[in-house]
């Protein structure tokens, strides 16, 4: 991809003998207080290696990024305390360990613009995970669509799908499924009501390499007389704007990495665009109207297809201490991990300032962090990994944040407590959460 502008917003046993013969029995004896000696040795030798070990690690206090992080480095044994220099837990040591490796990373990224460039002398992209300064997206929390086209039979068009024009079909590779398309076309993605004042829109989008295009998310029936302003355009050039609003910005050909990561966040007519978490659009008073619908648009060529995968819609949420405050709980889908991992995403950062941002606002608020899966797998692999994420909050909360430990308790329920039938992917979406509870 060329140039991508944003345009309109309208994861050893012992062995002894019984009643061996005198000269046996002194051989065994003999064998046997022998095998006690070095059996003993290697004891005192492992002792002594550990109380060794012990002497070297290097004592760090559990919010010591650059301590945690220059042992590391060394290569040396770390010891990780509390506040008060009492060693944690080895779950609470792995998860800040983990942390401050996470952090040095992620200070290893270029810095970036607000335009989403690269910064003055650096040449380097972004990886698709980087945090950018102007990246603000918090995912809606009650799904209104969910679809990764896993229940669709390849050769056929998405079930769940409108066809409004063009050839669509469902095609796999290295085990993900998504919707190809070969020519210019669009579907529908058709909702159970109209979309609310504040939503979300994200999805995958692969294709558009080798040739012109244009590509666009409608928001309103492409049969009606106004539908053309109500749509957000991703097109490779500066021509052909259509609508009474434009906000666009190029993105190099490098910043780029397929498939792209497309999301569309809108609080009444306030609207920003975001692609590969570079914003590429910021528009204040657009209208993109609200239907029981949304339209895409794709133009593909049989050596160039176009794709559309991990497609969800979802219903902005209240601010989150509102929310809080008056249900006691509130679930987020905004902090993301690896598949199967207790690996915090880059993309998480925004809904974890938030979270932090309302512990500074509310120094009485104390929180206990759930973590839930749905149920796909392993029910004691669930169990554990949304124990371990549920840690991976708090830490990162603590470390990152500077939030006091003693304010943050965590537990994890795996698939026990779902929140929507798992039987469907709107339920399997809502199910994957981070929950907080007031203590």
């Amino acid at each position: 991809m060329r140039h991508i502008t944003e345009v309109l917003v309208v994861v050893c046993a012992a062995m002894t003998g019984a009643s061996q013969p005198a000269l046996s029995q002194s051989i065994f004896s003999k064998l046997g207080s022998k095998a006690k000696q070095v059996a003993g040795d290697k004891a005192n030798q492992a002792m002594d290696s550990a109380v060794s070990k012990a002497a070297q690690a290097v004592v760090c206090a559990i919010t010591d990024v650059a301590c945690i992080n220059k042992a590391k480095a060394s290569g040396k044994p770390i010891q990780v305390t509390d506040a008060n220099g009492k060693p944690v837990s080895s779950a609470d040591s792995a998860a800040a360990i983990s942390a401050a490796a996470a952090q040095a990373a992620a200070a290893a990224q270029p810095a970036l613009d607000s335009a989403g460039g690269a910064a003055p002398g650096s040449t380097a992209a972004p990886e698709p995970n980087t945090v950018l300064v102007n990246y603000d997206f918090v995912p809606g929390d009650r799904v209104l669509f969910a679809e990764d086209f896993a229940g669709d039979n390849v050769g056929d068009f998405a079930k769940r799908l409108d066809l409004v024009s063009g050839n669509f079909e469902v095609a796999e590779s290295n085990g993900a499924r998504f919707l190809r398309a070969t020519g210019r076309g669009q579907v529908e993605i058709p909702l159970d009501e109209t979309l609310p004042q504040r939503f979300t829109v994200e999805f995958d989008f692969d294709g558009d390499r080798t040739q012109g295009w244009v590509n666009s998310v409608q928001f309103a029936d492409p049969a009606s007389a106004s539908a053309s302003h109500f749509k957000i355009e991703f097109r490779p050039d500066f021509g052909g704007v259509v609508g009474p609003v434009t906000s666009e910005v190029h993105l190099d050909a490098g910043q780029i990495r397929h498939p792209v990561h497309v999301a569309v966040m809108a609080d009444g007519p306030y609207v920003k665009a975001y692609l590969n978490g570079v914003r590429v659009a910021n528009v204040p008073k657009a209208d993109l109207g609200r239907a029981k619908g949304i339209w895409i648009s794709v133009d593909g060529s049989p050596a160039d297809p176009a794709s559309l995968s991990n497609v969800r819609v979802a219903e902005g949420g209240k601010p989150l201490y509102d929310a809080l405050a008056a249900a006691g709980h509130v679930a987020t889908h905004g902090i993301l991990f690896d598949v199967g991992s207790d690996h915090i995403r880059a993309e998480s950062t925004p809904t974890l300032k938030s979270i932090s941002d309302m512990l500074t606002a509310h120094a009485d608020l104390k929180l206990m962090i759930e973590g839930h899966t749905d149920n796909v797998g392993n029910a004691q692999s669930n169990q554990s990994l949304s124990e371990r994420r549920a840690a991976a909050v708090k830490q990162y909360l603590v470390t990152m944040a500077h939030v006091d430990a003693t304010r943050l308790s965590t537990k994890g329920y795996g698939a026990s407590k779902p929140i929507a039938p798992n039987t469907t992917a709107e339920g399997r979406q809502e199910n994957r959460r981070v929950e907080l509870v007031k203590m």
